[in-house]
């Protein structure tokens, strides 16, 4: 099953702050990046622009959003295979993530050849390395 919509990182403008600014942890077949979200009220409110506090951070839900390049396989049945095994790994460790970052994987060429079982132990370990959950 897919990520829940409040889980998903949609807008480009998302996806450009976090390959910015965000941290990079990178394993053979993926790349991690992770920034921690501190919107300001106006992007939760509309207009107000104030400096972003701990509640505010605090009160969105972690984001996730998944790149596939094609050059990682011209065939789109293969990129949405593995897209469909990111998201369910990245489901299966939600609970792990505490509230408020922003997480984009990419997919790197050699991912091909892996199984879920592989994505998720290296999803995992590179959250772990990113400090972004426990090691738990």
């Amino acid at each position: 099953m897919a990520l829940s919509k409040v889980n998903r990182l949609r807008s480009r403008q998302d996806f450009n702050a976090v390959y910015r600014r965000g941290i990079r942890r990178k394993s053979r077949h993926l790349t991690l990046l992770a920034l921690q979200q501190l919107h300001s009220e106006k992007s939760l409110l509309g207009s107000i622009s104030t400096r972003p506090t701990p509640e505010t951070a605090s009160a969105t839900p972690t984001r996730v959003g998944i790149s596939i390049s094609l050059k990682v396989s011209k065939r789109a049945v293969v990129r949405n295979r593995l897209k469909r095994w990111l998201k369910v790994a990245a489901r299966s460790l939600l609970w792990k993530f505490p509230v408020g970052w922003d997480i984009v994987v990419l997919v790197q060429p050699e991912a091909t050849q892996c199984d879920y079982r592989q994505f998720l132990q290296e999803l995992e370990q590179l959250l772990i390395n990113a400090e972004v959950c426990d090691g738990d």
